[in-house]
Order: C-alpha cells, then structure tokens, then sequence
C-alpha cells in the first residue's frame, strides 16, 4: 500500500481509520473559498492540529480544510506533503502498547513560503485577499516570533526586511505581515492570527513581531498609517492567546517497522538539507489539550466539537501558565539536560532513573504547584499526575532528550523565571532546590561533556555559540578552572526573565555548577546530594 489519495480507494487499510469525507469535493472548496491558513507544517501540526479539522470534517462540521505552509523548511513541502498527496498517517502511541492509526487528509494544500516565486507569492495573496479566511494559524517554534536578538537590537534579517518592502520578506513575521496589508488594501476584512505554539502569551510575541515589521513599513512609506489602526482593532485582528500540548517526537523506527509489517510502502524517514528530521507518518502519544482564547472577528471552525477548550484569556493564560510554568515543560527541559548528561537517549527510560524522578517530582509537585493558578477547566494536580505516572515512562514514546534539549536558552525564561519570579515575590527563593539545579545542569551541559567525560553533542540553540564563549575555559575535573564566568549568564534578563545575581539565586547555581564539574560522575552526586 502507498500513501496517496489512489489507495484510500480500496478496503487494503485494515484498522486505520480512513477520512469519511469526499476529498475532492473539501479540496475544491478549500481552494476557492478558504478558511484556515496554517504556517508550520511539521509533526505537531500533523499530528495534532490537522486531527481536529479532520473530526471536523468527518463529522459534518465543516466543508473546508487547512492549507498548509512553511517558511523554514520547503523540502518538507516537497517531500512529506505532494509526494504523498498531502496526507499524514498519524499513529496514537498508547501506554498499553497498543496504537491507533488514522490517515489525515484535512491538510487540502501544501505550500512553501517563499516570497521569490512569483507564482507562490500569487497564490499567498489570493488566500489573504479572501474575505472567507478566517484564521491564520502557527507552529512555528518559540524562536519563529523573534525579531530582535538576544541584546534587543533588530535583527539582521528583519532590518532588512522593513528597509527592502513587503515584496521580498524572508523572516516568517515579515511574509505574514505581507499577507495582512494585503488583505487591508484589498478589503480590510477581519481575521485571526493564533499561535498554537508551546510559549508564554503567544499571541503576544506573535502580535509584537507583526507590529514591528507593519510600524517599519509604515515608517518607510510601504503601507499607509491605516494599516496599523487595522491590526490593533480587535474587531478587524485578532490574536488569541492559546495552550498546546502533545508530545509529537521523532518518527519511530519501531512505528516504521509495524507499518511495514502492515503492508504501507515508501514511508522511510528523510533528513533535509535543513537538518529537520521527518516522515510520511507522525508518532506521538494520545492525551492532547488545545485552549484557545475565544477571539474570531471573522468567525472560526467549531473547534469544541473537535475538544478543544474555547474560552476567556484569562483561563487560556492560567492553563498555559500550569502547564508550561509547572506540570509538564519544566520537568521535560530538567530530564533533557541531565538525559544528556547521564547518557540517557530515551525520556521514558529517564523516569526509571530514581534521581530524575527525584528531581522532576521536586519541581512539579514542591516547587511548582504552590505558586501555580488553578484554571479550573483543568486540574494541576491531575494533570502533572498524569505527566509523571503515565505520559513521561509511556515506552512507546520514542522521545529524546536530544530533541528536547534543543532552544533551551530560549525557553528558560519561561520554564522556570516564571516560578523564580513568584517565589522572588515574595522572598523565599531560598527555597528553591530543583529549579536550581536544572539551570545549573543546562550550563553544565554546555560544556559538551557528559558526566563520564565523554563528548556530547550540543543540541542546536541560537545562543550556542555565545553562552559556550562565555563558558570557555571551564574543565570538567578543573574546578578551580571556574572563576565567576555564569554571571553574565545569570545575570541576563532575557534569558531568564529576571537578573538571578539581583535576586540572590546565582550563588546556588554557581555552587552545584561547581561540584558538577568538580570529577566524572560529579552530576549524579550533585543530584543524590541536593535531592536526598
């Protein structure tokens, strides 16, 4: 069996769940009358988002699907999406060891965002320019909504893109701000720009990164003064705040294998020139939560008839804020730095590691829950139970420290300063044990030694090559080789969201930094020393 619309004609498919809509008939619509503009068309999107316009549409719901885009990473389009018809085989991974397989085929056109081909940037404008879109939607990755560095100053690209006009834009804020002048020029219809991205207040970094490049064209005569009322009226745009989770990792061998044994062909992995890792299929767990802020000035898709959570921004904060502040992305970025450090390359086999669960279970339930804000629709408590018993030890879930440890100095501002802030509040950080540690362990990390002294290496960070300058120097085995060089680090609001040397925590981290890198095997002590 091959992965294209051709197969989806016979009953060769067995279990998996087949689309119960005529195709043809949602790819035409979609076509000419489209809704939904989706940019970052990788595993989360496939696995995930592209699931709930499905239910949609196979229940009835709705007669339009999702084009797809990306600006990063074109081969993708090329190679996962039109070469297989623009359908995902999205496989559930259950604790039981069981799976359930669906075929998506909501995602009715696939399209690289790139500005140079005329006939592409054509089609993003016929798309912008109808009145019927009613959202465009983001997984783009934290990083994706940057616009300035580390230092606050704009970055190169982004000048560039507001010097040369909204013709040519290269960074992903600049094409979609593109799309929205075009649309106010050609209708000023309203619309919704959601970030479904795994960050704090995302629709704030996304509506910050539009504003800067649509205030530069504006200042440089590419667009009238109107376009700016036009994207802070929120009755013409929209951007929703929004909570996300699924773990989505890489494609298994072992879900390649079953699906082998099942018959399906040409379904391999490939690697792009751009280093992304993907296949024709997506892995990933089965418990899903989506929270949306209900904010559509052009209407929306019933998304609560797919599960997910429409609601106030008030909640959607709390949710995300419980979810990435304390119950799950917080113990995900201790276990991959110290995943790395002690040779682990699977989480699951981390949460049979006495210390690890030691540390995630200190940070969760100790340090994170009493400064967390019940959201009501769903429960803390539960929901890091649920983490820690069932989602984090699933062995079917093929993730990888390696993969997680991937952008950590762009996500531990949020993954522990928003905790830091609360306890700095109210002055008991002090208290802090496991926070401490997990920052200590990412700098120890970035050494790019493990705790044998043996080489590892440093998943890819935009900051890489500056933190690791800073850190040069630094032996493992040499602790006299240390001599005050995290403070700069630690001292870097925009990466922690606070000054940690102000506030009185850097000299905890610097000490278990220190006794990290004191011998070998100096981090597991660390951890059975501090966590006793």
């Amino acid at each position: 069996m091959l992965l294209n619309l051709e197969s989806l004609k016979n009953d060769s498919w067995g279990n998996v769940s087949l689309p119960k809509f005529d195709i043809e008939a949602v790819r035409k619509n979609t076509h000419d009358r489209p809704v939904w503009l989706h940019f970052g068309a990788g595993n989360i999107f496939r696995g995930f988002i592209a699931s709930l316009q499905q239910k949609l549409l196979d229940s009835g719901e709705a007669d339009r699907g999702i084009i797809a885009a990306d600006t990063f990473d074109y081969e993708i389009i090329e190679k996962i999406y039109k070469a297989y018809d623009n359908l995902t085989l999205s496989v559930s991974l259950l604790p039981n060891g069981e799976t359930e397989s669906e075929i998506i085929a909501s995602v009715c056109e696939a399209l690289a965002a790139d500005s140079s081909d005329e006939d592409t940037r054509t089609r993003f404008y016929e798309i912008a320019q109808n009145p019927s879109l009613q959202m465009i939607s983001f997984t783009i990755t934290e990083k994706g909504y940057a616009v300035k560095s580390s230092s606050g100053e704009l970055m190169e690209i982004v000048k560039s893109d507001i010097a040369n006009g909204p013709r040519y834009p290269h960074h992903t804020m600049s094409f979609v701000t593109a799309l929205l002048l075009r649309r106010y020029e050609a209708n000023g219809a309203p619309l919704a720009l959601v970030s479904m991205d795994n960050c704090s207040k995302n629709g704030e970094k996304l509506k910050e990164g539009v504003l800067t490049i649509a205030k530069g064209w504006v200042e440089n005569g590419y667009a009238a003064d109107g376009f700016i009322e036009y994207i802070t009226d929120e009755s013409k745009v929209s951007f929703p705040w929004s909570m996300i989770d699924k773990i989505t990792p890489r494609p298994s061998e072992k879900v390649m294998r079953m699906l082998g044994d099942m018959g399906v062909e040409n379904i391999s992995p490939i690697v792009t020139s751009k280093n992304t890792f993907i296949a024709p299929f997506v892995n990933a767990e089965k418990p899903q939560y989506l929270v949306i802020e209900d904010s559509f000035p052009n209407g929306r898709p019933a998304l609560e008839k797919a599960g997910v959570y429409m609601t106030d921004r008030d909640t959607v904060n709390k949710t995300e804020r419980m979810k990435v502040t304390t119950c799950l992305n917080p113990l995900h970025t201790a276990l991959a730095v110290y995943g790395c450090l002690l040779g682990y390359t699977l989480i699951c086999d981390e949460m049979k590691d006495e210390d690890l669960v030691k540390l995630i279970k200190r940070l969760g339930y100790v340090e994170g829950l009493p400064v967390v804000t019940d959201p009501k629709i769903l429960s803390p408590k539960a929901f890091i139970d649920e983490v820690v018993e069932k989602r984090l030890p699933n062995p079917f879930m093929p993730d990888a420290p390696q993969r997680i440890a991937t952008d950590t100095s762009q996500k531990v501002g949020i993954r522990f300063g928003e905790t830091i802030k609360s306890y700095a509040k109210n002055g008991d950080t002090d208290s802090l044990i496991a926070i401490p540690l997990a920052i200590a362990g990412w700098l120890r990390y970035l050494l790019g030694v493990d705790d044998n002294g043996k080489p590892i290496e440093i998943s890819s960070d935009p900051l890489k090559d500056e933190l690791q300058a800073v850190l040069s120097g630094i032996e493992l085995g040499h602790p006299e080789s240390y001599n005050g060089q995290l403070r700069s680090i630690l001292s870097n609001e925009r990466i922690f969201g606070s000054n940690l040397v102000e506030i009185g925590m850097s000299e905890k981290i610097e000490e278990m930094f220190v006794k990290e890198i004191s011998s070998t095997g100096a981090v597991r002590k660390t951890l059975q020393e501090y966590l006793c």
